[in-house]
């Protein structure tokens, strides 16, 4: 199922973006409708339902950057179409930011682009998202970390050093947040 998901998800990015001048604000809008459809299609959103946001933004990352989009520029914009996504369909959007940074790292990695760099930007936008929805963004931002730092180590040793290198050189992102993220993430190992 979350195969056809990141392929639908790709298919309709594609289409969505061809022609248009506003890249990022399509991609955005496109994530989150593809978001809310799928969790709706979905029946009750738990959990489980709310999993498939990660595939749903890594069909989005290759799906813009097949398009000219790199994975770092798409990667916040598409993080915060999915948390919104998620809060308009009744879901948890904590578990949201985590499913969508995990996305982002697979998908930056699959299309060959800056993972720690789209690591931190998908950060950034479930930051970004949830101060526009009124959410906690502490917890937000902690769980959107160990989305990534999660995804970046299932993808290799390298990969997760440079995912936590990334997020903790960030000015842009709480230290105090990403440090204790991935302390917890490394207690948890």
């Amino acid at each position: 199922m979350l195969d056809t998901i990141i392929t639908k998800t790709k298919d309709t990015i594609t289409a969505a973006v061809k022609g248009t001048a506003d890249v990022l604000g399509t991609l955005r809008s496109s994530v989150k409708d593809l978001v809310v459809d799928t969790l709706k299609d979905a029946g009750e959103v738990t959990g489980t339902a709310i999993e498939v946001v990660s595939g749903v933004v890594k069909g989005a990352i290759t799906g813009a950057s097949e398009m000219g989009t790199s994975a770092v520029e798409a990667s916040s914009d598409v993080v915060s179409g999915a948390v919104h996504g998620v809060s308009e369909a009744g879901g948890d959007i904590i578990v949201a930011a985590k499913e969508a940074t995990r996305g982002v790292v697979q998908g930056a990695s699959e299309v060959g682009g800056d993972v720690g760099t789209a690591a931190v930007n998908g950060v950034r936008g479930a930051i970004k998202a949830t101060q526009d929805i009124g959410g906690d963004t502490g917890e937000t931002a902690k769980s959107a970390v160990l989305g990534a730092v999660r995804a970046a180590d299932e993808i290799g040793d390298e990969t997760g050093k440079t995912v936590r290198d990334a997020l903790l050189a960030s000015a842009e992102l709480p230290r105090d947040i990403v440090e204790a993220a991935i302390g917890k993430e490394e207690k948890e190992e």
